[in-house]
C-alpha cells in the first residue's frame, strides 16, 4: 500500500528564534517546533536534571500510602508487593522490595502466572496472601480494576495499598490509598507514567518523609527508565527525565542481573531503541512463557553465578518465543491466503493449540501488514482467548461493546484488546465482528502517513548534525526518531539483501555519495534502476559494521522524483 508522505508546517520565526537561543542548526530547531514543546519546557526536554521531577506528593492518596508504609515499617509488619508479568511489572516489583529492604521492611513479592491467572489481582492469590500471614499488600501496575478483589481482601483482614498508571473505570476499588495520576480527580502535572514511574514517585516521597538524601531513590533511574522504556508510555515530560537519567546510570549500573544481561548482549549503544528491542524482549519472554519467576530472579539476584544461569535462559526463553511467534505467523498467512481478505475491512482467525501468550505480538505484526484490524484466538478445549490490534481510526474495544453477548470476557482499549469467549460462540462472533468492520468506511479510506520533519541536502550529511540529533534522544513514544525527505538524488547502484528481504542502495547528490538501507522493503527492487531519480524519506543514522563507521540513510519509504 502506498503511503502518505506528510511534511510539518514550519513557523519559521520560532524556528529561528530557538536557532539562536539554543545555538542549534536550523535543521534541528525545526525538528523542535514539530514536536510541538512548549517555551518553558524546551530547556528541561534537551537538558533534563533531577531538580525537573515533580513533587510526588501531587498524586492522589501519596500522603496516605506513604504514612501507612512508613507505619509498616515501624511495626516490621509482613507486607507483600503484587505485581505483573511484563517487563513494567517485574521493574516496579523490584524498584519497591529493594528500596524497602534498605530501610527496613524486607517485603515479599507475588508475580501471577499469566497463562494460568492472567492479569491483575485474582482472589485464589490474595486467599493465599492471607494464609502466609501478610497483613498489607502494594500492587504496582496493576490494582485500579480490581473491584470485587479488593473488597475480597478487606473482608478477609486485608488491607489494600494500589499503585497503578492505569485508566480508572467509573468507581474504584474501596482501597486504602489509590496512587494513580489518571485518576479522575487528579492534579499531578504528568498522566502519562509508566507503572515503575509511579513506583519512583512513591521511592522518592517514602524518600522525602524519612529526609533520606536524593541518591537513596535517585540510584534506582536504571532500572526505572527500563521500565518506561519498555512499556511504551510516551517518552515526554517526567517519562524523558527518567529515561535521559537513568540512561546514563545504566551505562554503570550496580544491579548485578542487569549488568550480566548488558554484557550477554554486547550492546554497542544503550539507547532507548537496545531497550526496547532487546532487553525488553527477552524479560517479556519470561512472563509471555509462564517463567516470570526468572525474570524478577534477575533484577534481584546478588549473585553471578545465579545471574548468568537466568540469563542463559532468558537468550532460551527469547529464542524460544521466536520460534512460536515464527510458527503462528506462518499459519495465521497461509490461512488469510485462502480467504478474500481484500473484500474485508477486519481479519479474524481461530486455531487449535495457539500460545495465548504469543498471539498479541502476531495480531500486531498481520495488522501492520494488510492495515488491518486483526484479532487472533487460541482455542484450549471449549475456551478460545484472544488478542487484537487496530489501527489507528477503529476503535477496538468499542467494535468489541457490540459484540458482548459472544464473549466471556474482554478488556483493553482502542488499538489493543484481549478477549475470551466459547469455541461454540467464535463463528457467530467472527461473522458479525466483521459485519460490523465493513460497515467502517474509515477502515476502507485508511492510508497510513509518514510524518517528515525537514529536507536533508548534502551540507546537514555530516557527523556534526548527527552528532546534534543526539540531543533528542533518548527516542520512543511522542518522541519518534526524526524522519526526512532528501530529494531528487541519483541511484548509483541497487540491489537486495537477505534472500530479497531488504533494500540495499548507494545514492548520488553532485559528488556526495551516500548508503542507504530499507529494512523490509526488497520488493520494491524491480520498481528502479540504476540512474533513476528518486526522492527518499528516512532516518539518518551511523552504521558501524566491523569496525568501520559510516553515516547511513535508514530508507522508510522511496519513491520516484517527479
Amino acid at each position: 500500500m502506498n503511503k502518505k508522505w506528510e511534511i510539518y508546517n514550519v513557523n519559521k520565526k520560532q524556528v529561528n528564534e530557538i536557532s539562536l537561543k539554543y545555538g542549534v542548526s536550523e535543521l534541528l530547531a525545526t525538528v523542535l517546533c514539530n514536536r510541538n514543546i512548549d517555551e518553558e519546557d524546551l530547556s528541561i526536554f534537551l537538558n533534563p536534571t533531577r531538580h525537573d521531577f515533580f513533587d510526588p506528593f501531587l498524586m492522589p492518596d501519596m500522603e496516605i500510602a506513604v504514612e501507612r508504609i512508613l507505619k509498616a515499617i515501624e511495626l516490621k509488619e509482613k507486607v507483600i508487593i503484587y505485581g505483573d508479568y511484563d517487563v513494567d511489572g517485574i521493574t516496579s516489583t523490584t524498584v519497591l522490595k529493594k528500596f524497602l529492604k534498605e530501610h527496613g521492611l524486607d517485603v515479599g513479592y507475588y508475580i501471577p502466572n499469566r497463562l494460568d491467572e492472567g492479569y491483575g489481582l485474582n482472589k485464589d492469590a490474595i486467599s493465599k496472601i492471607k494464609e502466609d500471614g501478610y497483613k498489607l499488600i502494594i500492587t504496582v501496575d496493576c490494582g485500579i480494576s480490581g473491584i470485587d478483589e479488593v473488597d475480597f481482601a478487606n473482608s478477609i483482614g486485608l488491607e489494600v495499598i494500589i499503585t497503578d498508571h492505569h485508566e480508572q473505570l467509573d468507581i474504584i476499588p474501596n482501597s486504602l490509598a489509590i496512587v494513580d495520576a489518571k485518576r479522575k480527580e487528579s492534579n499531578y502535572p504528568f498522566r502519562n507514567l509508566a507503572g515503575v514511574g509511579v513506583v519512583f514517585k512513591l521511592i522518592q516521597a517514602l524518600s522525602i518523609k524519612l529526609k533520606l538524601d536524593e541518591k537513596e531513590y535517585l540510584k534506582y533511574l536504571d532500572i526505572v527508565a527500563i521500565g518506561t522504556i519498555s512499556d511504551i508510555v510516551p517518552l515526554v515530560s517526567e517519562n524523558r527525565v527518567i529515561t535521559k537519567l537513568g540512561l546514563k546510570l545504566i551505562e554503570q549500573t550496580k544491579n548485578i542481573g542487569l549488568k550480566v544481561l548488558l554484557n550477554s548482549l554486547q550492546l554497542k549503544h544503550i539507547d532507548s531503541y537496545s531497550i526496547a528491542f532487546r532487553i525488553a524482549p527477552r524479560i517479556n519472554a519470561c512472563g509471555r512463557l509462564g517463567y516470570e519467576q526468572e525474570a524478577i530472579k534477575l533484577f534481584l539476584t546478588d549473585n553471578i553465578n545465579e545471574a548468568n544461569k537466568i540469563v542463559n535462559n532468558l537468550s532460551r526463553y527469547n529464542n524460544e518465543r521466536q520460534e512460536i511467534e515464527a510458527k503462528i505467523y506462518k499459519e495465521a498467512i497461509l490461512d488469510l491466503e485462502k480467504e478474500d481478505i481484500n473484500n474485508q475491512n477486519a481479519i479474524v482467525i481461530g486455531k487449535e493449540k495457539w500460545h495465548h501468550g504469543i498471539i498479541g505480538i502476531v495480531a500486531s505484526k498481520i495488522s501492520e501488514k494488510y492495515f488491518k484490524p486483526t484479532i487472533l484466538v487460541c482455542f484450549e478445549g471449549d475456551l478460545g482467548k484472544g488478542s487484537g490490534r487496530s489501527i489507528p481510526c477503529f476503535d477496538l474495544h468499542e467494535a468489541l461493546s457490540h459484540q458482548e453477548k459472544y464473549l466471556e470476557q474482554y478488556g483493553g482499549h482502542a488499538l489493543a484488546i484481549g478477549l475470551s469467549l466459547r469455541k461454540e460462540n467464535f463463528e457467530n462472533f467472527k461473522n458479525d465482528f466483521l459485519e460490523y468492520a465493513n460497515g467502517n468506511i474509515a477502515i476502507k479510506e485508511y492510508v497510513p502517513s509518514i510524518k517528515i520533519d525537514g529536507a536533508l541536502s548534502k551540507e546537514n550529511i555530516n557527523y556534526k548534525f548527527l552528532e546534534e540529533l543526539k540531543m533528542l534522544e533518548p527516542y520512543g513514544e511522542e518522541n519518534k526518531a526524526p524522519i526526512f525527505i532528501y530529494k531528487n538524488i541519483k541511484i548509483n547502484s541497487i540491489r537486495t539483501l537477505s534472500e530479497g528481504k531488504h533494500l540495499k542502495l548507494n545514492i548520488r547528490d553532485d559528488n556526495l555519495y551516500i548508503d542507504a538501507i530499507g529494512f523490509g522493503l526488497g520488493d520494491l527492487a524491480d520498481d528502479y534502476l540504476i540512474g533513476d531519480k528518486v526522492d527518499v524519506v528516512g532516518k539518518l543514522i551511523l552504521n558501524e559494521f566491523n569496525g568501520y563507521k559510516n553515516l547511513q540513510l535508514e530508507i522508510v519509504d522511496i519513491r520516484k522524483s517527479i
